[in-house]
């Protein structure tokens, strides 16, 4: 077994800080930089190197991850640090666009660097658990070089050379768990509407029917795919009269929940849209062609 590898931490919010904690529980000599001070000092506690600059955090390590509020903020930090960045990795898993990525990826390996992007899909509690995974894009041999390190914060999931894909599949995933929250505070309000209506209780039967739903998603995505590849026909497929009559009975009794209903009102909207359009069928590639902006 190889003895772990030199990391160094910049960041040390909820999430760098247990960045950093997980590098040191896999053995990994850590050096760790924060703008404010002390929020290092438990890191230390546990044998982690204090850097006094970004230059010195650096050249402490051949791998840099770094964990900020933005793009902007990340390259701010890490200019003083350029011409430390040659010949090193950079690991960028601050949250932020594709853009940004593509931008920052021209920006370090213009300094010289290697550099690779990512993505934490986990909460700080959760990091280094087998429920976290962390997506990376950008040349596949810098991610390879230090897939063994990376191991250490969660699964580490290549995407692809596109060093901009880590960063879409990181906000994609984040915007369905966005929603899913949306949809869970949404039916709380309606269930809670009724005097006997308890949260906890609905609660009880939503996450089971939430998570019965969830194995369709396979089949639905089986079926954009075939879409894309052939225009074969879907799998599945409900008539949108039905779809369409069941959405307004949600758009009725949401109204009369007292609660908001925006959503089921442009929902029926598109619907009618689609029937008034010809069409006959609720499917898993027409309704990822419906929220694209150019359909095309």
């Amino acid at each position: 077994m190889s003895t772990p590898a030199p990391v160094t931490v910049i960041g040390l919010g909820e999430m760098g800080h247990a960045l950093a904690t997980a590098l040191l529980d896999a053995g990994h000599p850590t050096t760790v930089w924060n703008r404010s001070a002390g929020k290092d000092d438990a890191l230390v506690e546990r044998g982690a190197v204090r850097a006094a600059s970004v230059e010195e955090a650096v050249l402490a390590s051949p791998l840099t991850v770094v964990c900020l509020l933005d793009y902007d903020v990340v390259r701010t930090l890490m200019s003083p640090a350029a011409d430390a960045l040659r010949g090193r990795t950079l690991v960028n898993l601050t949250n932020g666009t594709p853009d940004q990525a593509r931008e920052t990826e021209v920006w370090a390996t213009g300094l010289g660097a290697d550099y690779l992007d990512g993505g934490i899909m986990a909460i700080p509690s959760t990091v280094a658990t087998p429920q976290a995974f962390v997506l990376y894009s950008g040349e596949e041999r810098h991610f390879a070089a230090h897939r063994e390190t990376l191991e250490a914060l969660g699964a580490a999931t290549y995407l692809g050379r596109d060093v901009g894909i880590a960063s879409l599949y990181d906000l994609a995933l984040l915007s369905a768990m966005d929603m899913m929250f949306a949809g869970f505070f949404h039916s709380v309000a309606m269930a809670t509407s009724h005097k006997e209506g308890s949260a906890t209780g609905f609660t009880e039967l939503l996450v089971p029917w939430l998570t019965n739903m969830a194995q369709v998603m396979p089949a639905f995505a089986a079926d954009v795919d075939a879409d894309r590849a052939s225009g074969a026909e879907p799998a599945l497929a409900q008539g949108l009269d039905v779809v369409l009559a069941g959405t307004r009975n949600m758009l009725g009794a949401t109204r009369d929940a007292g609660v908001r209903a925006d959503f089921f009102e442009r929902s029926v909207a598109e619907l009618e849209k689609r029937i008034a359009e010809g069409r006959t069928a609720y499917t898993g590639p027409d309704a990822v062609r419906a929220l694209r902006v150019d359909p095309a």
